[in-house]
């Protein structure tokens, strides 16, 4: 019989993204507590990153809170996110949050080694680009390195694909 198998991908579902933005968008527009503020999210560098503008420091952080409850209620992990300090640029204050897609390698070694030292001992996993392959003889053994991922906090949101 062949192989079972699995990929562990970091993907960013775009269009849940775009959705959650624009719904960050209208809020920040509604709200009593921006109106003045100069407070705004827009994508910035393509869909890689978000930038938000404000008049202080706490709205910006304020526009960033009601994007990551926007993206939670999408179904979108905040690993995704990688925010840094507003920073003074000129009269308002500007927050740069990129989003981190893809396993780097780092990641991937690290997890390899999790499965390879508390998962099954028929498990193999393949480092290929950006994801991970992870195969076994038994099915059982793919779910029980599915649940061990799981429930390890690792610092990636994880998705699991192509499972046969």
């Amino acid at each position: 019989m062949a192989d079972s198998s699995f990929d562990i991908v970091s993907k960013i579902d775009h269009q849940e993204a775009d959705n959650a933005l624009n719904q960050t968008v209208k809020e920040v527009g509604q709200r009593f507590d921006f109106k003045g503020t100069g407070a705004s999210i827009a994508w910035s560098g393509g869909q890689k990153a978000v930038e938000i503008k404000a008049n202080s420091e706490e709205r910006a952080n304020a526009v960033l809170d009601v994007f990551k409850d926007k993206l939670i209620r999408r179904g979108l992990s905040l690993k995704i996110l990688d925010a840094d300090e507003p920073k003074l640029s000129g009269k308002e204050y500007r927050l740069v949050v990129t989003l981190k897609e893809g396993i780097d390698q780092e990641h991937a070694k690290k997890i390899s080694k999790i499965i390879r030292d508390e998962g099954p001992k028929g498990v193999k996993a393949q480092i290929q680009g950006e994801e991970l392959r992870v195969s076994s003889k038994k099915r059982d053994e793919l779910q029980e390195v599915i649940a061990l991922l799981k429930g390890k906090d690792l610092e990636i949101a994880l998705q699991f694909t192509n499972y046969r």
